[in-house]
């Protein structure tokens, strides 16, 4: 089954450099193969590179989508991650 949630981008830089390498890591503590949409644009969360191609700006709304036996918690988590804990991280 595939899980889903769309969640906007807070923190001020976006998805770029800094924030990207933090939320990639995060994202690879999972088993699922999670994938992030943005603009007709589909990439693995667990790819650096592909995750700064996307230029996700802040208030950029975004969809996390995760296949695998830990789908449910890595969105629930990573949405989290981006709504809050990235925000957290520009202060």
């Amino acid at each position: 089954m595939v899980y889903e949630k769309k969640v906007t981008v807070q923190n001020e830089s976006g998805l770029h450099a800094r924030p990207a390498s933090l939320f990639v890591k995060e994202a690879s503590k999972f088993k699922s193969e999670i994938m992030i949409l943005y603009d007709d644009k589909e990439v693995q969360a667990k790819s650096i590179l592909g995750v700064m191609s996307l230029g996700a700006k802040q208030g950029s709304s975004i969809v996390l989508k995760a296949r695998g036996d830990d789908a449910p918690a890595a969105v629930e988590e990573l949405a989290l991650f981006i709504e809050k804990k990235l925000v957290e991280e520009d202060t």
